[in-house]
């Protein structure tokens, strides 16, 4: 068992190119749409519900990412946060927790920062090549794609949650 794994309790992600395909879609009114995965929602969603903490630090403002975030109950969520290390700062200090109980979920330079303080580092798939390069783990899915959910089940399987988990959604018990 990796005691990277064992040791998380919080998961913390980018947004654009990670929890979405990093596409930008504006329609004719000037609205920004985006689209999210079910399964990362998923994933999100069993995390919660093995105790593990989320929370989304990003760049942009959007409000398609209030609505997702608050649908799926993030514990913290920045938006238009350029010094994405400050926020995260924020957060860590607000959760009491060490570098090393964190995980994060990255796909640009600018999460290098974070990638570098946390526990455990994730990229997606599509990730530039100098965040792979740094990270404990480059998921098979690309961002928007399942990426997240890649990497919350393998967390919670390394602990030890995920099969308890599935068996409680099977006898429909969550």
């Amino acid at each position: 068992m990796d005691t990277k794994l064992q040791q998380i309790k919080m998961v913390l992600m980018d947004v654009d190119g990670v929890l979405t395909g990093g596409e930008i879609i504006y329609t004719a009114a000037g609205d920004e749409l985006k689209v999210f995965n079910i399964h990362d929602g998923m994933g999100i969603t069993l995390a919660r519900l093995a105790g593990l903490k989320t929370g989304i630090i990003t760049v942009r403002m959007s409000e398609m990412v209030r609505r997702r975030a608050e649908e799926l109950r993030f514990d913290a969520v920045v938006q238009g946060q350029v010094h994405k290390l400050a926020a995260y700062e924020d957060i860590r200090e607000r959760f009491r927790l060490d570098d090393d109980d964190i995980a994060f979920i990255g796909d640009d330079l600018v999460d290098l920062c974070i990638l570098k303080r946390v526990g455990f580092s994730a990229a997606v798939a599509d990730a530039r090549e100098e965040v792979k390069s740094i990270c404990d783990y480059v998921s098979r899915a690309a961002g928007g794609r399942g990426a997240v959910r890649e990497v919350i089940d393998l967390i919670l399987r390394e602990q030890g949650k995920l099969d308890p988990l599935v068996e409680q959604l099977t006898r429909g018990k969550v």
